[in-house]
């Protein structure tokens, strides 16, 4: 099992398909963007995956932004193989964003996830993680 960052050098078709396909179990129905485009400037995001035999099997990503408030980072989209869930790959993942993170010397490191997912909030607060009192708005625009 290899877990690293992925950077634009290393992106294949083959890999960006393997993705593709593991996000339909995060949700079918999310739009998805090319890795490519998503790596297109290197500090605005982090993506940590988890290969096993040469197949994409976990996936996690941290956008980095700085406001007024500080420099951030955000995880979002965090995923794991069906038939690899409960190895412990989850969890270093997210330990890979959260040294990256150390050395961005980010200020904090926020992520959502919906009160159903019992396991990965489980992981989240065992990682150091809270849970802040307030509320999540969305506008859609597609």
């Amino acid at each position: 099992m290899e877990i690293k960052l992925l950077a634009k050098k290393d992106l294949t078709k083959d890999i960006q398909n393997q993705l593709s396909k593991l996000y339909l179990q995060l949700n079918a129905e999310l739009k998805q963007l090319s890795l490519e485009r998503i790596l297109k400037d290197d500090d605005y995001i982090d993506v940590a995956v988890c290969f096993q035999d040469g197949e994409l099997i976990g996936i996690a990503m941290m956008a980095n932004y700085k406001v007024v408030s500080g420099y951030k980072g955000m995880i979002e989209d965090v995923v794991v193989s069906e038939t690899h869930q409960g190895k412990g790959i989850g969890r270093k993942l997210m330990e890979l964003l959260l040294t990256q993170a150390e050395k961005r010397e980010l200020d904090d490191v926020l992520l959502f996830s919906g009160h159903h997912r019992t396991a990965a909030i489980g992981l989240y607060k065992s990682l150091g993680f809270t849970l802040k009192n307030s509320g999540l708005y969305i506008k859609k625009y597609n």
